[in-house]
């Protein structure tokens, strides 16, 4: 299957859809909560 990034304008249920047919899907929202929990755990 394929490995998408989709962007803020691309919608989340097309993102949940493409999932359940085996896709990898990273949208910004999930790689911005990463790329937080890197620089969170930085801090300590």
């Amino acid at each position: 299957m394929a490995r998408l990034y989709a962007d803020e304008q691309f919608p989340v249920p097309v993102v949940e859809f493409l999932r359940v047919l085996g896709h990898d899907i990273l949208t910004v929202r999930e790689a911005g909560k990463a790329n937080q929990k890197v620089l969170n755990d930085a801090e300590r």
